[in-house]
């Protein structure tokens, strides 16, 4: 296991701790808000906004997810439609990303689906398309199935995401790709087991990159989200030296960190959408943001010496 992979198990171990949440949801707001949008729908619109007028594309996700009840994903699912709504009244790019586990999926899997139904279905009124986020591996399968059921129902604004990181990574993007399902490609940020996940960041590269390929090489549209410049370089290279448009795919960055790298991606004539984040619900968000690398965390530090 690698410094990198070690940091990242380490702190998302503390910060499963009771007390760490309890203390960081006291104490750590203002620090989380280098990577959240706001707690509103105004104040993310707004922030949408400004990046548009950069070049930057947008993908708004209102924070929420392990919810206690369905009365809780019933509120989501509402708020969700009320910003699908608000990105058309204000004439914004974005489309909308949301968590199943948000609209149910670990209570009753059918009151989820039934959930972000209506949330596509209302989305597919404003020609918006919605983003279905992979969480840990115990979801996997039923995220895909969620997104290959709708598909077969004809709402085909729907997309899922796919973690590098898993083992049985490659064949699902087979299927994926066949079924025209459009993906957004990342390392992967949960806890795993190495029973269903590489340990080894050099191994999750390496199939971050072989699936990327399968995508690039067939001219199937995909959305590379990494701030790694590793891969974010290869890419470049790759799609130059294989005459692949600049419009084939876009690259996807989060809010709060590289944005003056992703305005130059936008000025390079790249495709660049920033993931944006607002809400109350931000500890298990935040944490993932900080568990990525130990550059994050030391910004968070930096930060609250100013």
């Amino acid at each position: 296991m690698d410094r990198t992979e070690l940091y990242r198990k380490v702190l998302l171990s503390i910060a499963g701790n009771k007390l760490v949440e309890k203390l960081s949801l006291k104490y750590g707001k203002k620090l989380a808000g280098k990577f959240i949008a706001g707690d509103t729908l105004a104040e993310a619109l707004a922030e949408i906004e400004k990046l548009n007028g950069k070049g930057i594309m947008v993908t708004l996700d209102h924070l929420g997810e392990g919810i206690k009840a369905l009365s809780e994903a019933s509120g989501y699912k509402e708020e969700y439609i009320r910003l699908i709504d608000g990105i058309a009244e204000r004439g914004v790019n974005s489309n909308v990303s949301l968590k199943p586990t948000q609209m149910g999926l670990a209570l009753d899997p059918e009151a989820c689906y039934n959930n972000i139904r209506a949330v596509v279905s209302q989305a597919a009124k404003h020609n918006n398309f919605v983003r279905i986020d992979m969480e840990d591996s115990p979801f996997t399968q039923a995220t895909i199935d969620i997104v290959l059921r709708l598909h077969a129902e004809g709402l085909t604004n729907v997309g899922t995401v796919i973690q590098a990181y898993l083992f049985r990574t490659e064949d699902d993007v087979k299927k994926l790709i066949e079924t025209k399902v459009n993906l957004r490609l990342v390392k992967g940020a949960y806890k795993e087991p190495g029973s269903v996940a590489y340990q080894q960041m050099s191994e999750v590269i390496e199939n971050y990159k072989k699936i990327i390929r399968m995508h690039l090489d067939q001219g199937v549209y995909t959305a590379i989200a990494s701030h790694d410049d590793r891969v974010i370089n290869w890419v470049k290279e790759y799609a130059s030296q294989n005459g692949i448009s600049k419009d084939a795919f876009e690259f996807q960055m989060l809010y709060g960190l590289r944005m003056n790298d992703q305005e130059l991606l936008a000025k390079e004539g790249y495709r660049i959408r920033c993931y944006m984040p607002y809400g109350t619900m931000w500890y298990p968000y935040y944490t993932r943001r900080l568990a990525e690398k130990p550059a994050n965390l030391w910004m968070v530090v930096k930060n609250m010496f100013k």
